[in-house]
């Protein structure tokens, strides 16, 4: 996966604290939610195959919008959802603007047409990956550098981890199953866990 065990830092706010804190004036929160999701609406623009001028258009489009509607949200924990949907639809509106068919992949226009298994699977993806990161940082720094080195790609032999980390192999596979349950317990986890229930149930 690429990621280097990290050094203790402060805990990472959840999707929802940051939200409430932006809609407080709190330019930090802002730049974090920005810093967050800017990869998220950057994935999604680049397929449209626009010009860069278009490209950095849109995007700032898109968080305009955001601010304009970051008071309307209801579920502030859907904002990754809302983004996506929002990013499309700027991108869509853009390449119209310009008076031509959009230039872009097939399955994005079968998107634009019936809705992207495509983009909904990027934000999936992402969604997974931001939890992740949300979750990692609320672990204690050993705990959270065995599980990174868990998911490394490729896969690491025990032996290699408990080298790494200075401890003796019988150590990582009990500390892996606590590790893993305290990443489960943490709050970023857990809203996404809860999230995905209430999409399951409609």
């Amino acid at each position: 996966m690429g990621v280097t065990p990290s050094t203790d830092g402060p805990a990472a706010q959840t999707v929802p604290d940051l939200v409430a804190r932006a809609r407080a004036g709190d330019q930090e929160a802002w730049n974090d939610l920005v810093s967050q999701f800017l990869p998220l609406v950057f994935s999604i623009i680049t397929k449209f195959r626009m010009s860069n001028a278009d490209a950095k258009d849109v995007n700032a489009t898109v968080w305009l919008r955001l601010v304009e509607h970051l008071d309307d949200l209801r579920e502030s924990a859907a904002l990754p959802g809302w983004l996506a949907s929002t990013t499309r639809n700027e991108a869509l509106r853009m390449l119209r603007r310009r008076n031509r068919e959009p230039t872009v992949d097939p399955q994005i226009r079968a998107f634009a047409a019936e809705g992207s298994s495509s983009i909904e699977q990027d934000l999936f993806e992402e969604e997974r990956r931001f939890a992740l990161r949300q979750g990692l940082a609320q672990l204690r720094p050993e705990r959270r550098d065995l599980v990174v080195l868990l998911i490394h790609d490729p896969p690491l032999p025990y032996a290699e981890i408990a080298r790494r980390l200075g401890r003796p192999i019988g150590w990582v596979g009990p500390t892996r199953a606590r590790a893993l349950a305290e990443l489960r317990a943490t709050t970023a986890l857990q809203a996404l866990i809860q999230a995905d229930q209430e999409k399951k149930t409609g």
